[in-house]
């Protein structure tokens, strides 16, 4: 258990599209990793995911399964490790970010404990050029920040849509922030730091708020936080969304819009939108940004903010835009909307994310993001990673990257008959479509598609009245022993705007050849094959079969227009709705001991 206290066609049919709602469920997508927490994949890279351990590894999740190596160790050495980390309360291995050309130069970056000191080390790697599933060795740190306690390390990373890489830091722990340090802009500690990681140290950005001699310090993009575990940008907008642990009353989640510095989220004066009474504060300033959500931590045994991500995936259609946070103590989970500085869409996930059965989500630690945008859920004390699918699973019958239901939504797809599946996949597994249009013939029908004879196929199809054309009797076998063959295509219909044909194949080239017709089966014995047509007989005009120019082969063929026959009234019997008719087709083969040569039959009935 968690712990957490008390179209005009369908319009014309009068079908029903199933409204996709947001209906969630975690699917468990790994187990097996001690203390996660944190989960990314590098840019492009949709068959990996790296899965950031407390103690020091980083593990890939990789075809299904967690590689054996690690990627990189930096614990302990007893372990295998190199040896760099501290770990213990809030300390160690805490945040990841790939470098948005890894592709090309293979560079991440982490945020550690250093191992003796304590201190804070963010710090570039490089992948081995010999295999991309491990990393090399050597070290380039970036930036060391002294803390004076062994909490509110903070520890995330990542690069904004400008290209810079972010980093959240705490205030240095203790509590009520002891030194001012989320306020004093001569210290890195609560804040949010940017740097220039392709440019010569001190990497700093000459548009970051603070540039200049002496303090402020150049590295500060933002002020006023107290424990900025998680945070993270949506993908599209470029916006910061930050989870702010609060002291002992108040938990926030607060926001950067992209491009916008010097910041100050108020924090040790503020906690969330409360005035904490410490010296030295004015509360309420409009110098101070507020949270856009936050909430008590007596509210329902809430202890700690994890911040997530706006989703930007594809499996859960009619989430664009929502943003994922959550609590570790609770193990509670919203979801909200933030557009124009006003939150909608707020949403308790808890219940429809809890997996069902065993094993279930305990502790929260981080979200995380692969390459296609989908959100994870990392797991702390059981040391598992879910995802979050649409109920029921996420599937894309058509193949083209988008959930079906994400289909259906937003109108790349209809399902005329409600059975949550694309039309076109319906069609595609077998479900009949006579006329190829890409929807199920019972929706035709339901649709207003004629089916006088209520056999659920349209009469478009067999024409109303009518049944389809069907070949009979036997062919003839020509001098060149082949099979000639009749075929038709479409209907025999008096009704304007439609077609039908009658062809052969596999006739002898360059020979005349002509379409009889009559009213009723036959199978008499004729020159050496069968007549198929009882007499009296109509014969259609002569055409050549044309195919190959030279020799003697079966590449020729015959087409007759009946239906312009039809149409001409020529044949009133032809113009009768009802008439069954028979055809055959008959042509020349000088090698033959009779010089010709016979197709099968087709039957039909005219329709309308």
């Amino acid at each position: 258990m968690r712990m957490i206290s008390a179209g005009a066609l369908l319009a014309a049919a009068l079908l029903t599209t199933p409204a996709w709602g947001q209906t969630l469920q975690a699917t468990l997508v790994q187990t097996g990793f001690s203390q996660p927490v944190f989960l990314c994949s590098p840019p492009g890279d949709t068959t990996r995911m790296f899965v950031v351990e407390q103690s020091g590894r980083i593990r890939i999740i990789k075809n299904g399964a967690i590689n054996a190596t690690p990627f990189l160790h930096l614990g302990s050495a007893a372990q295998g490790g190199l040896g760099k980390i501290s770990t213990g309360s809030e300390r160690g291995l805490l945040g990841m970010a790939f470098h948005p050309n890894y592709a090309q130069n293979g560079y991440f970056f982490v945020n550690y404990t250093a191992s003796g000191t304590g201190a804070t080390v963010v710090a570039r790697y490089q992948v081995s050029t010999a295999n991309p599933d491990i990393a090399g060795t050597t070290e380039l740190p970036l930036l060391t920040i002294t803390q004076p306690f062994s909490n509110h390390n903070a520890g995330g990373l990542a690069f904004g849509a400008d290209g810079k890489l972010y980093i959240c830091t705490g205030d240095g722990g203790s509590g009520n922030d002891p030194n001012n340090a989320a306020q004093n802009t001569g210290s890195l500690l609560g804040k949010i730091l940017r740097l220039d990681v392709d440019i010569p140290a001190p990497y700093i950005p000459q548009d970051n708020p603070y540039v200049g001699a002496g303090n402020p310090l150049d590295e500060i993009w933002a002020i006023g936080l107290r424990n900025p575990f998680r945070f993270s940008f949506d993908r599209l907008t470029g916006d910061m969304f930050i989870g702010d642990v609060g002291q002992n009353a108040v938990e926030e989640i607060d926001f950067m819009p992209a491009g916008v510095s010097g910041l100050n989220y108020g924090w040790r004066c503020m906690e969330g939108t409360s005035c904490t009474g410490l010296t030295g504060c004015t509360c309420n300033s409009v110098a101070l940004t507020a949270p856009i959500r936050d909430y008590t931590q007596a509210s329902g045994g809430h202890c700690s903010a994890i911040g997530g991500y706006v989703y930007r995936g594809t499996n859960v259609c009619g989430l664009q835009g929502t943003y994922f946070y959550a609590d570790y103590c609770s193990s509670a989970i919203w979801s909200l909307k933030y557009t124009n500085g006003t939150v909608s869409n707020f949403t308790v996930r808890t219940t429809e994310l809890e997996p069902v059965g065993t094993p279930t989500i305990s502790s929260i630690s981080s979200f995380g993001e692969d390459a296609n945008g989908e959100i994870y859920i990392l797991d702390y004390s059981d040391g598992e990673v879910y995802r979050i699918d649409p109920a029921g699973g996420s599937q894309d019958c058509n193949q083209n990257g988008i959930a079906d239901g994400c289909d259906l939504q937003n109108g790349t797809s209809l399902d005329c008959n409600a059975n949550g599946i694309p039309d076109e996949c319906d069609v595609a597994t077998g479900t009949p479509d006579c006329n190829q249009n890409g929807i199920p013939d019972s929706c035709d029908i339901a649709a207003g598609a004629l089916d006088v004879n209520q056999n659920g196929i349209p009469d478009s199809c067999e024409c109303q009245g009518g049944t389809p054309p069907f070949t009979y009797c036997t062919p003839k076998m020509n001098s060149q022993f082949c099979l000639p063959t009749i075929a038709s295509t479409g209907n025999p219909s008096l009704s304007p705007n439609t077609s039908f044909s009658i062809s052969a194949t596999n006739i002898i080239n360059n020979r005349q050849g002509l379409l009889f017709y009559g009213y009723a089966a036959n199978a008499q014995p004729f020159q050496g094959g069968t007549m198929c047509v009882q007499n009296p007989v109509r014969r259609t005009p002569a055409s050549n079969s044309g195919g190959s120019p030279t020799g003697t082969n079966c590449s020729g063929v015959l087409n007759y227009n009946f239906k312009a026959l039809i149409d001409s009234g020529t044949d009133p019997l032809l113009q009768t709705l009802g008439q069954q008719v028979n055809a055959q087709y008959w042509s020349r083969d000088p090698a033959d001991p009779f010089t010709i040569s016979l197709t099968n039959a087709v039957q039909f009935q005219i329709c309308q």
